[in-house]
């Protein structure tokens, strides 16, 4: 018995561990953002921050199956019409997705033309993104101007409703400047 409790320690401290490690990997606000070359649902690489011009993205790492990626998409599809004027790109990153559902067809159908990247598993590890959807601003230098913080409310409107307010809040403080 003694044995097991010592190995059950043993594996706790070493998880704890991992997920500390993880943690302080992950990229923050004020960070700068890693540059990354991927690739685009139709095969053409994109090269971020390349690809921004020098303006602000928001950048959004989802899922098919994620029911807080669907709340919120309509909420980005907003957010890119209202701030294309000042440059502002939208950056969507596949990730986590398994072969559970069908990400060209999900970003055919979302009614905007985001730029778009195809499995970009390797891509969240470089941010630190655990779950979905990692939800950030890079300003026109590769900062990191906001990134979402972690939450306990359900998926749906609510929830959505908040991240547009401090997305919209975080590019406003940008698009000012």
């Amino acid at each position: 018995m003694s044995r097991q409790l010592e190995y059950t320690g043993r594996a706790a401290v070493a998880l704890l561990a991992t997920v500390l490690a993880l943690a302080a990997a992950a990229i923050e606000q004020g960070d700068a953002a890693p540059p990354f070359i991927g690739v685009d649902f139709a095969g053409k690489p994109v090269d971020f921050p390349a690809v921004t011009g020098g303006k602000p993205a928001v950048v959004v790492f989802w899922a098919t199956w994620c029911g807080y990626c669907k709340a919120f998409m309509p909420y980005v599809k907003n957010i890119q019409s209202d701030y294309a004027a000042q440059g502002v790109q939208v950056v969507l990153i596949n990730v986590k997705e398994r072969g559970q559902g069908d990400p060209r067809a999900y970003v055919a159908g979302l009614g905007f033309t985001p730029i778009a990247v195809a499995n970009g598993d390797a891509i969240a590890d470089a941010y630190g993104v655990q779950f979905v959807p990692g939800l950030m601003i890079v300003d026109g230098q590769g900062i990191v101007a906001y990134r979402r913080p972690w939450t306990d409310l359900p998926a749906g409107q609510t929830v959505a409703e908040l991240w547009d307010g401090q997305v919209r809040a975080a590019l406003d403080s940008l698009v000012r400047r």
